[in-house]
């Protein structure tokens, strides 16, 4: 076989790799969009219901909590949607907005439509911290989805509603706490 065809059949396989990895992307074709819409919000609600600790010293500091679909897929009743979570917590301090902490983590969610139209969850799991933590991932995501999950959520949205909660201009800085 000669280089050119070589080189044209490793371009392909970029091309069908990235656009593997293009799809799987949130806003990519691999997710529903209305079925996220419809299930997003039992999942950033399970997010705020769990507890964590505190990062800052911040009177009336508090967490907020996004989720972006990687992967979803609906069968027999159940749906369960791969995300990537992003929960910060933020506080005011001399009328700044600061975040004193925060983790973005992939998670695997199970959720089941209620009688009243809005969907529960039923299950829930998170990669574990330090060994094992790509293997759970890989295993849950693939390895192209996986690789794709670093900074999948942006913190803009969050950044928005803390100011908003805490009756802050809209061009407030974040700073560290």
């Amino acid at each position: 076989m000669s280089a050119g065809r070589w080189a044209a059949g490793g371009g392909a396989v970029v091309v069908l790799v990235a656009t593997g990895a293009w799809a799987r992307l949130p806003g990519g074709t691999g997710v529903d969009a209305g079925l996220w819409s419809r299930v997003r919000p039992a999942v950033e609600a399970r997010l705020l219901e769990q507890p964590r600790g505190t990062g800052v010293g911040e009177p009336g500091a508090r967490w907020f909590c996004r989720a972006e679909a990687v992967d979803l897929a609906e069968r027999d009743g159940l749906v369960r949607a791969g995300v990537s979570t992003l929960c910060v917590e933020y506080g005011v301090r001399s009328g700044r907005l600061v975040e004193c902490s925060g983790a973005e983590v992939p998670q695997v969610i199970r959720l089941r439509r209620e009688a009243d139209g809005d969907y529960g969850v039923v299950s829930q799991e998170t990669a574990p911290d330090g060994e094992g933590n790509a293997q759970w991932i890989t295993s849950r995501f693939g390895h192209v989805t996986a690789a794709s999950l670093d900074d999948t959520v942006s913190s803009t949205a969050l950044e928005s509603a803390a100011r908003t909660h805490f009756n802050l201009p809209t061009d407030t800085p974040v700073t560290p706490c």
